[in-house]
């Protein structure tokens, strides 16, 4: 990977700071915050900062206001939180660009740390085409520009990408995003053998090709989530109502095909919990695979069986690489594939990295966050990463000096 700018390489005293951060978290239909490791995964470059002599101003987006002003999407609550976390107090922007925000950022004491609105209020965060100025707007609030966001580092967005044109030889990689791909980086460059893969997760669209792209660097694949049954009925398995992406199921065959032409052993589930309505609260039954799933019912989650196969072949694993739950995870009675499957790969003697999303929340659910060698903040950034090597925020980021 090019050599990019790092936060360790600015002379930060007594400048503004304007750092692009990841605080698209989950709430609660409260709006409280229901994981946090994407706030606390900041911190280190925040207090880096500070301690510096920099005076801090984050952004970030939060869900999909699609272009709109959504109070149920305010940051203000994440500026609470983190306030909390950090023991000092984060002030809280109205807006993120503007008159009022420049007065705000420019009146700014030292070493203090202001947050602004929520990005995706603007549809040119998204979109720069459709207004550049977002982004010079931006730019105007800070002396250096860091990106600290790898969730969204996959995005040319106007925070991740377009602003870094103001910055030149200023735009550099937070603690984070650099622990992230140091990490990611030397893992799947030379990963240690046997190196197996489980992906998971809905849909295959957004998948097939980190698919084809570890067929190259694993030595078998587990495959299990949503994106099973669009497998299965490209292989003539009656699927019942389950999620396929049946335009994809020629795509889905030319991978089976392209997986065994390379040897790679493919491991999808054996058995399935099934149920005959998506509630959490519907009749389930447990049946083998090869049977099909009947009409009027879909598939939940991998069954017992499975559970213990695959708990079986991981143990022989040097590296796991896990994306996506197993099931519907949102409803506990289908969560325990996806659970049986992080509670293994915590006791393998391996390096294991998970990639983002509900896997990631699954093992703070359980408490084993400690027992895993990387847990990534961005699932697609993540597989993104895997796939082409590069991300569009890091190569909009400064080239670093040869010092």
């Amino acid at each position: 990977m090019t050599e990019i700018l790092k936060l360790q390489d600015l002379p930060l005293q007594g400048k503004k700071v304007l750092v692009r951060v990841d605080f698209n978290v989950p709430l609660s239909p409260d709006g409280t915050i229901t994981d946090d490791t994407r706030i606390q995964a900041a911190i280190p470059t925040i207090e880096w900062i500070l301690d510096k002599g920099g005076t801090v101003i984050l952004m970030s987006h939060l869900g999909r206001p699609k272009g709109k002003k959504d109070p149920t999407l305010s940051l203000a609550s994440i500026a609470k939180h983190l306030s909390e976390l950090l023991h000092k107090e984060v002030l809280m922007a109205t807006d993120s660009i503007g008159e009022e925000v420049e007065q705000i950022s420019a009146a700014l004491p030292p070493s203090s740390i202001l947050l602004l609105e929520n990005l995706r209020f603007y549809e040119a965060e998204e979109k720069p085409e459709i207004d550049p100025s977002f982004a010079e707007k931006l730019a105007k609030l800070g002396d250096f520009y860091v990106n600290d966001a790898f969730g969204t580092a996959h995005r040319a967005h106007s925070s991740t990408a377009t602003i870094t044109q103001y910055f030149p030889n200023k735009a550099a990689a937070g603690l984070l995003l650099q622990k992230e791909i140091d990490f990611l980086g030397k893992s799947f460059s030379d990963p240690p053998q046997p190196f197996y893969a489980i992906i998971g997760g809905a849909k295959i669209s957004s998948k097939l090709g980190v698919l084809h792209s570890l067929l190259s660097k694993v030595d078998a694949l587990f495959i299990g989530g949503g994106m099973a049954y669009t497998f299965f009925k490209a292989r003539g398995i009656p699927i019942g109502d389950s999620l396929c992406e049946e335009s994809l199921m020629p795509k889905a065959l030319d991978f089976l095909k392209s997986a065994e032409e390379k040897n790679i052993p493919l491991y999808f589930p054996e058995d399935l919990v099934i149920s005959d309505a998506f509630d959490k609260d519907a009749n389930q039954q447990v049946i083998t695979s090869s049977s099909g799933i009947p009409d009027g019912w879909e598939g939940m989650d991998i069954g017992p069986k499975t559970r213990e196969l695959w708990g079986e072949k991981l143990q022989a694993a040097k590296m796991v690489f896990w994306n996506g739950p197993l099931g519907v995870f949102e409803f506990p009675r289908f969560a325990n594939g996806t659970q049986a499957i992080a509670k293994t790969l915590s006791t393998l003697n391996a390096i294991t990295i998970v990639g983002g999303g509900d896997s990631v929340a699954a093992i703070n659910q359980l408490g084993l966050s400690q027992k895993f060698s990387h847990i990534s903040t961005g699932g697609g950034a993540c597989l993104e990463y895997i796939e082409f090597g590069h991300l569009p925020g890091l190569d909009a980021l400064s080239k670093g000096t040869s010092q």
